[in-house]
């Protein structure tokens, strides 16, 4: 597994909704990118979040790596906005 340094997380994006709140199924080409994910592991500078927790970031933002077989992002705690309670 991946340990981040600094003031950097791991995340795993949880997939978007593939239909809206009236029901109309999106194509795949129609959804946006996912902005909420997973922590899976954290920097020893970072006390804001813990693993586990599910969180809303950014758009666009961090270094997307694919680690047996699972894509995962790294990005900076500043670019976490919430904990998803």
């Amino acid at each position: 597994m991946l340990k981040p340094l600094g003031k950097r997380v791991i995340i795993r994006k949880l997939e978007a909704e593939e239909k809206t709140a009236s029901g109309i199924v999106l194509p795949s080409q129609a959804k946006e990118k996912p902005q909420m994910a997973e922590i899976v592991a954290i920097g020893k500078e970072v006390d804001e979040v813990k693993i586990g927790d599910k969180v809303v970031f950014k758009k666009y933002v961090g270094t997307e790596i694919k680690v047996d077989n699972e894509e995962l992002t790294i990005c900076e705690i500043e670019d976490i906005l919430a904990i998803l309670e």
